[in-house]
């Protein structure tokens, strides 16, 4: 039985920064953001809008009628929590109007929420293949207005419909992971901006990658010409970029320049919203097959994930007959292309006014045309509201 990624949908703010603005506004060179970094454009979330609305469109765009009576799991990956003991999840499951006679839960380890929540519906559905689940990665990055972390800000939510045939990827059983108690990235509690130790995390994130990549090739006596192309989590693109480089110097050019080639198509989308934090991997995936002009069904990618404090994991799927089907869909790319840019007085504004946390609030959301938004806070209860 094929156990894997059914559907991708993916959400983001209708707003954004330009980096080289950006750059200029902090007294830096415009390319120490758009190739130091591999960064565009940076998302900018209004306080419409959070992790629950960005994961209601996300599912909303790839969920049928039918889709919804066969969940049976969905698991809410993220480090953006809107609540100390409330889950997410329950906000979408009764904003999306999913059954009741499910599980739902949230789940935090860093930005490798999403891809525990894998682990969990690769579990579920080998118990369950009349069933599907929905995980979700949905982050809002935040490292606060003339910070070191800044230009690694953004946000957006990613959907990813598991199930045990599935049109896009089937995940190959052996995983290779690895966890040590580091500290690179962490968010006190109370703290609305992320803590981070910019280069130490970067070297961790490379010794990860390293250490999980080659334990499966161990496991599984694969070489770096097994696969078509390699996909990372992106908190910048070029981070991604940089783990590449460490498996490609030594082989041949021509595997090397196919692999750089899909790296380019993978980062597309993610350079040009930011940092998902849970979801980046998935958005790579996602730019990966609707960017690359070479792919073919049968062809192995390899998935590198990564969660600071940290946690790292590497496995690969097998593109199916279908995925051609999805990779025609150029919602993604018109979505981002309609997007509206402000100037970097305007994000510093609304950065300001997204880090209110009161237990009253009024939010105006009449300039949001979202599906899903938050209208404001009452009586210390959020909520919501479907256009």
């Amino acid at each position: 039985m094929k156990i894997g990624i059914d559907k991708i949908g993916f959400a983001t703010s209708h707003l954004y920064v330009d980096m080289a603005e950006l750059a200029m506004a902090r007294n830096e060179e415009p390319n120490k953001y758009l190739i130091g970094l591999g960064q565009q454009k940076m998302a900018v979330i209004p306080p419409s809008q959070d992790i629950v609305t960005m994961a209601c469109t996300a599912a909303e765009k790839i969920l049928t009628s039918e889709d919804k009576n066969k969940i049976g799991l969905v698991v809410f990956g993220t480090e953006s929590g809107i609540d100390n003991s409330k889950s997410a999840a329950m906000y979408l499951v009764d904003l999306l109007g999913l059954q009741e006679n499910l599980r739902a839960f949230e789940i935090k380890q860093a930005c490798y929420g999403a891809t525990a929540g894998i682990a969990m519906a690769r579990g579920y559905l080998d118990l369950h293949p009349d069933k599907k689940v929905l995980v979700i990665g949905a982050d809002i990055a935040r490292y606060g207005l003339k910070t070191s972390g800044e230009a690694t800000q953004g946000g957006g939510a990613i959907a990813l419909l598991m199930s045990s045939d599935p049109a896009i990827l089937a995940l190959e059983p052996k995983t290779a992971y690895y966890a040590r108690n580091v500290m690179d990235f962490w968010r006190p509690l109370g703290h609305t901006e992320a803590l981070v130790e910019g280069k130490y995390s970067a070297k961790i994130y490379l010794d990860f990658f390293k250490r999980v990549y080659l334990n499966y090739l161990q496991q599984t006596n694969l070489s770096l010409g097994d696969f078509s192309a390699f996909i990372f989590h992106l908190p910048y693109t070029k981070m991604g970029l940089k783990a590449l480089r460490t498996i490609i110097s030594d082989t041949e050019p021509e595997i090397a320049d196919n692999l750089k080639e899909q790296f380019e198509a993978s980062r597309e989308y993610n350079r040009n919203v930011g940092n998902l934090y849970t979801g980046s991997l998935y958005l790579s995936l996602l730019s990966l097959l609707q960017n690359s002009s070479s792919l073919t069904a049968g062809q192995r990618i390899g998935l590198f994930s990564y969660g600071s404090g940290a946690q790292g994991e590497f496995f690969t799927g097998i593109l199916q007959d279908s995925f051609e089907d999805f990779v025609n869909n150029d919602h993604v790319s018109t979505m981002l292309a309609k997007r509206h840019q402000v100037s970097v007085t305007d994000y510093e504004h609304i950065y300001r006014q997204s880090l209110k946390n009161k237990d009253e609030l009024i939010i105006d959301y009449k300039s949001d045309r979202a599906p899903f938004v938050l209208t404001g806070i009452k009586n210390s209860q959020r909520q919501y509201l479907r256009q």
